[in-house]
């Protein structure tokens, strides 16, 4: 379910009532914890944790003209959707997330890849969330998104 949304704010605008309180909470988070040089845009129709074209050049491997993805969040038919891409590339740091979760909720944890979804609003782990933000730099981003996924 991709917005159409060409602002954040369009895009904030958009999101159901019974989800706004927690997908606030959660944009907040990430922007209380991300590490610095990463930058808020839209990207792919959510909100997007980007390194700018001016950080990393060559952009994104499957579209050069967009800037390397780091994180998404997005709210999607039946729940809010986070999207942590050093997650897919680092199977530790999936590792520490998947034995850390139960500490944190009581939700069993519903993941794909690099997708975490979120149907109850009130078991959103924002504390946990923090914690995964900062586990990466944008310099670590880069570096482990080279060794990973460029080719």
């Amino acid at each position: 379910m991709q917005s159409t949304a060409t602002s954040i704010e369009a895009y904030l605008e958009e999101i159901p009532l019974e989800r706004k309180i927690a997908f606030t909470k959660l944009r907040e988070t990430i922007l209380e914890n991300i590490p610095k040089g990463f930058v808020e845009q839209m990207s792919y129709g959510m909100i997007g944790y980007v390194v700018p074209h001016s950080i990393y050049p060559g952009g994104y491997h499957c579209e050069p003209k967009l800037p390397l993805p780091f994180i998404n969040i997005a709210s999607q038919k039946n729940f809010i959707a986070l999207y942590h891409m050093g997650i897919y590339a680092k199977p530790e740091l999936l590792n520490w997330f998947v034995s850390e979760y139960p500490k944190h909720s009581k939700q069993k944890l519903d993941m794909g890849k690099s997708c975490i979804r979120f149907k109850k609003m009130d078991q959103i782990p924002f504390d946990l969330i923090a914690e995964l933000v900062q586990k990466i730099s944008m310099d670590e981003w880069i570096t482990c998104y080279e060794s990973s996924f460029k080719k």
